[in-house]
């Protein structure tokens, strides 16, 4: 597996065409308007369409999901962090413990901080789903998780945009779409066990999944989004997190299934755990489970986009704030790893 040093990749990112200046002259709610729902509906009825069948872990369709990924990436004139053209991390057959899986791939885009780049902020997605049943139909997958994956591609572009203006991050940041996370959360797993950058290097993870819908338990209170794992290894990383919130968007910050005796467990059921295992802070955004969760009915038309700019948006600026502040964030409490 190719593991490339910080150092290895180029000084200064092709994205950025002014010199860098000093970040707290930066207003980060001007790069985060340019998270768009129109921008993220175009994406996403890409990206959810039937032409990617689903995008099942090693088919074909899951590929097309990945060459996608890749040229925005390269679109945006963000570097890989392997070297070259290549932006993918393969994960082999044999990584995979249940069903006959082919060989696959996370895909991975760089943008080298300014002032601490060997410290690395990891904001994730799964980009895989569950393909095409016996009788046809495509599981397109829109919301799980399409509208993480388009949201990233979002993030990516507004920070790639602050560079442009010469507001590049004092903290490294890794665009990470990990597959196989239905599959039993195997890209991260893979990620975790062969990371590009060292994990004691890394700061936190931002991991989205679902953040497309408004779940029964929110009809007509649609201005929310459930956070799991905030506070459960950093005091500071939920500190910020609600600060940033209170200062910027004022979203409802659900913590229902952050709980520890929640029956649905999800802090153990999305690619975060296998960062938070190895007592890296975590925030996981989730919109809850609706009546198309894995059904071929949970396709674009029905997302939200305004709320996933917004929700979209949450997760950019509470990355600008874990990219630039002083100090990195402090794990104050140890690792659960018996749940899962």
């Amino acid at each position: 597996m190719k593991k490339i040093l910080v150092l290895a990749i180029p000084a200064i990112l092709t994205a950025c065409s002014a010199q860098n200046k000093k970040i707290e002259n930066a207003d980060p709610m001007e790069y985060a308007n340019t998270i768009t729902a129109p921008e993220l509906k175009e994406h996403l009825y890409t990206f959810a369409s039937d032409e990617f069948e689903g995008r099942e872990t090693g088919e074909p369709g899951q590929k097309k999901a990945a060459e996608y990924l890749k040229n925005e990436y390269k679109q945006l004139k963000l570097v890989s962090p392997i070297g070259g053209d290549d932006y993918y991390q393969e994960v082999p057959t044999s990584y995979f413990k249940r069903g006959n899986v082919k060989p696959t791939e996370n895909v991975v885009a760089f943008l080298k901080g300014s002032e601490k780049p060997d410290e690395v902020l990891v904001i994730s997605s799964h980009y895989d789903h569950v393909g095409i049943d016996e009788n046809g139909n495509i599981y397109n997958g829109a919301d799980d998780d399409g509208s993480g994956t388009v949201g990233i591609l979002e993030i990516a572009e507004a920070f790639v945009e602050a560079s442009k203006d010469g507001y590049t991050p004092k903290r490294s940041i890794l665009f990470l779409n990990v597959t196989g996370e239905e599959k039993g959360l195997v890209g991260s797993k893979f990620y975790t066990d062969e990371p590009i950058f060292p994990l004691e290097n890394t700061v936190a993870n931002l991991n989205i999944d679902m953040i497309g819908r408004i779940d029964p338990q929110h009809q007509g209170n649609d201005d929310y989004v459930y956070l799991i794992g905030s506070d459960k290894l950093s005091t500071d990383l939920h500190d910020l997190s609600e600060a940033v919130n209170k200062k910027f968007m004022n979203l409802d910050l659900d913590y229902t299934y952050n709980d520890e005796n929640d029956p649905n467990r999800f802090y153990y059921r999305s690619d975060h755990y296998n960062f938070a295992k190895n007592n890296i802070p975590i925030i996981f955004y989730f919109n809850g489970t609706h009546a198309d969760y894995h059904k071929p009915t949970d396709t674009p038309e029905k997302i939200e986009y305004d709320l996933l700019a917004k929700r979209a948006k949450l997760v950019f600026l509470t990355a600008w704030e874990i990219a630039n502040r002083d100090a990195r964030l402090v794990v104050d409490k140890a690792a659960d790893t018996t749940g899962k």
